[in-house]
């Protein structure tokens, strides 16, 4: 009782947030994230402003590897489609920035299909292997389509304009970057707990008692690859209005691993474990250039021309030490955090 943790109804079992502290919390760091330029510099309103972007790709990758259990490695390709999609639609057809942004979506959602349906009959490592080769294929497509995509020398992209107001700006996309990501929160806390979701969320347990139970397996996986694949094209083309320009090189096959990991160390199925998973992540290199700064000129100089090398290193200790230590990740922290307060003192 004292946990409130409880409910007396159904309907208080599918709520968006059942207790009110939950929305107060919500608003308050809302708010907080509102004003939050007045406190950083350039570089790090840019640093939030790519967290808030990345976070919004790595929820859609979240949905179908952490909810649908479908591990992915692909998702670099679909980021690669977003981010072509705005520049194109904007640059060559002159289809306003902000219409362009869900289009960019619907053309990964499509594209999806491409990878999805010849995978709907395997899963685990042919999976990620199938989705992996998807990314090479999508890089190459785009060199050799050079009267499209401009081939290997990139395209510019137009930058955000709504109702005449123009989003170029790094505070003002920086609000935009915000609301895409809001909206992402929303949209997925609606579908985690609708029929959908809770149909993901069978298939990822045990795919042949949620067959048994009626659940079309080949329809929901599918729909998995697209829902996902389409917060990782408006993911891609927030990428391309943040960059105002696109390249080949600029997707590589890592960022499809940086994604997963960010998943693994936020928690697995957890919406706010992936903005953790991402926020860390991508603040990863910043610690390391505070501990480098921090242990002298002669720790500095030894790293500066070994720093990718140490980058990548430190990736793979934090990915290990969260599958060792804590599977769940940053949310399971949080989720035990919590649960000690509230049963403090008697907490274990």
């Amino acid at each position: 009782m004292r946990s409130r943790t409880y409910q007396t109804s159904y309907a208080g079992l599918v709520a968006l947030a059942p207790q009110r502290a939950t929305w107060g919390w919500a608003l308050a760091g809302l708010g907080l994230l509102l004003i939050a330029p007045a406190w950083f510099g350039a570089h790090g309103l840019n640093m939030l402003t790519s967290i808030f972007v990345v976070s919004v790709g790595v929820l859609g990758l979240n949905l179908l590897s952490g909810v649908a259990g479908q591990i992915s490695l692909g998702h670099a390709g679909f980021l690669l489609i977003g981010a072509y999609a705005q520049a194109i639609l904007t640059t060559d057809y002159g289809v306003p920035s902000l219409l362009a942004i869900p289009l960019a979506g619907l053309v990964a959602a499509l594209a999806s299909l491409i990878v999805g349906v010849p995978s709907l009959r395997l899963k685990g490592l042919y999976l990620a292997i199938t989705t992996l080769a998807f990314t090479f294929i999508v890089r190459h497509v785009v060199l050799f389509a050079e009267g499209i995509t401009r081939g290997s020398a990139g395209m510019p992209v137009e930058p955000l304009s709504v109702l005449g107001l123009s989003f170029k700006g790094d505070q003002r996309f920086y609000y935009a970057a915000l609301f895409f990501l809001v909206l992402a929160v929303f949209a997925t806390l609606n579908l985690m707990r609708s029929r959908i979701g809770r149909a993901w969320l069978a298939l990822r347990d045990h795919d042949i008692a949620a067959r048994a139970m009626g659940i079309d397996l080949m329809r929901y996986k599918l729909l998995a690859f697209m829902v996902s694949a389409f917060y990782t094209g408006v993911a891609g083309a927030l990428v391309a209005l943040q960059t105002r320009f696109v390249n080949v090189d600029t997707f590589s096959v890592l960022i499809s691993i940086e994604a997963l990991a960010m998943v693994i160390v936020g928690g697995m199925g957890r919406i706010h474990g992936a903005i953790l998973g991402a926020a860390l992540i991508l603040l990863l290199p910043e610690l390391l250039n505070f501990g480098f700064e921090a242990a002298g000129d002669g720790v500095r100089t030894l790293m500066a021309d070994r720093i990718y090398e140490v980058k990548g290193l430190m990736y793979g200790v934090v990915i290990l030490l969260f599958l060792r230590l804590e599977p769940e990740g940053l949310a399971g922290i949080w989720r035990k955090a919590k649960r000690f307060w509230v049963q403090w003192p008697l907490s274990q």
